[in-house]
């Protein structure tokens, strides 16, 4: 075997490695939410903490995000993702541990400080050591589908752990994140682009405060580079504010039982696979990436309205699967269009700083969807719908005048 033929084997294997690792943790991080409602009904705390919870721990995956991608470019992606996968589970233990209001939200605001760089590090790791922009696309496409396809096995599987004892389901997801993080600090490449002696002693307390990253950012935060941020907050936004509506929509209009519900998470799991295997590589293969997204997004919106406007269950679920299908397909497309978009000795920082968009879509998303539901079951969907057409609206736009910038300087 020639040396040629051994370094692609040995790439091969860390990337086999990686993606193990992302199964693992994707798995991992959905495992806790069958349970969390009977955590919190059981212990008699009011309903709003759905909300709160999940609100609190946006707000911490925000405001760190940019810092964790900041980092990975001094110690790289496998040591962030080994330190984060570690503290993802040591906040899933106080969870567990957790029995009053305050134990939880104290619990869900230190795991979204480290979390965010676990999803932010999956994303780096991608873009630092794929060989081309097709090779990036590619691989940002498997990433999106393990994430999607795990969590849907992940709800699945601590379901099912659930029905043993409440805290099995969460003794086993930390134990899976432990695992995840061992797996790729062991099997990834170091893809660090500076030393860590890089950083000024007089200037360390500024640099590793979070805050410090955002101010980074505009070395590459043009206003049209913007444009794209917005849209994939947007995107986050709508696909949030649906997600978190529709399983209380079919339970409180449909009757549908919490097995219907288990039903449906599987078949989202093997639609994102199919869809992401197929369609999407092909538009990323064959297609300009920045003019198919946003026929991607039309279709998302298209399918949105069907939701808004049927009332029985058979188009309903139909407009769901459309919608499900070509959302998935999109969180890849924005991705390999954010990875491109900016300079890149600086796609690590870029990178956390997208993870922070998609957080704060989350946080708004979430809010409204209940603030909504309770006036009237459709207006979360029409929210949401609004946020994909006005996401549509901007991809378009970006793709304008990044063809336009092309053009004047060629």
């Amino acid at each position: 075997m020639n040396s040629k033929a051994k370094e692609k084997k040995g790439m091969d294997m860390h990337l086999m490695m990686f993606y193990l690792g992302c199964i693992i943790l994707n798995v991992a991080a959905s495992t806790a939410h069958p349970v969390t409602p009977t955590l919190f009904t059981t212990l008699g705390l009011g309903s709003y903490m759905f909300g709160v919870a999940l609100a609190s721990q946006l707000v911490t995956n925000f405001l760190f995000s940019p810092f964790w991608g900041w980092l990975s470019s001094y110690v790289s992606s496998r040591t962030v993702l080994l330190i984060t996968c570690i503290g993802y589970g040591l906040g899933q233990v106080l969870f567990g541990l957790a029995k009053t209001e305050m134990g939880f939200i104290v619990a869900r605001v230190l795991t979204g400080v480290v979390c965010g760089g676990c999803f932010v590090c999956m994303m780096t790791y991608v873009v630092n050591t794929a060989k081309d922009a097709v090779s990036r696309a590619q691989q940002l496409a498997v990433t999106a589908t393990i994430q999607m396809v795990g969590s849907a096995f992940g709800y699945f599987l601590g379901g099912m752990l659930g029905e043993v004892f409440t805290h099995l389901a969460i003794i086993v997801q930390v134990i899976m994140l432990f695992i995840s993080g061992v797996v790729f600090y062991v099997g990834c490449l170091d893809d660090k682009r500076y030393s860590i002696h890089d950083l000024k002693g007089k200037n360390v307390v500024s640099e590793f405060n979070p805050f410090h990253s955002f101010i980074l950012a505009k070395a590459f935060l043009t206003p049209l580079f913007m444009v794209l941020f917005i849209s994939c907050l947007l995107q986050n936004l709508g696909y949030t504010c649906f997600d978190q509506t529709f399983n209380y929509y079919i339970r409180d209009q449909f009757n549908f039982s919490s097995g219907y519900n288990g039903i449906l998470k599987g078949i989202m799991g093997v639609i994102t696979m199919v869809a992401n295997s197929t369609i999407c590589i092909w538009l990323v293969r064959k297609t300009n990436t920045r003019k198919s997204v946003i026929g991607v997004l039309g279709i998302c919106s298209a399918a949105m309205f069907g939701v808004i406007w049927f009332e029985e269950i058979v188009p309903f679920v139909i407009v769901f699967v459309i919608f499900f299908a070509f959302n998935s397909i999109s969180l890849p497309l924005l991705q390999d269009l954010v990875a491109s978009g900016g300079p890149e000795e600086q796609n690590s920082l870029i990178m956390g700083f997208y993870n922070a968009m998609k957080s704060l879509g989350g946080i708004i998303g979430a809010l409204f969807a209940g603030l909504l539901y309770t006036v009237n079951p459709k207006l979360p969907f029409i929210f949401g719908f609004a946020s994909f057409v006005l996401a549509t609206v901007l991809s378009a736009i970006y793709h304008r005048f990044y063809k336009g910038k092309a053009v004047a300087k060629a």
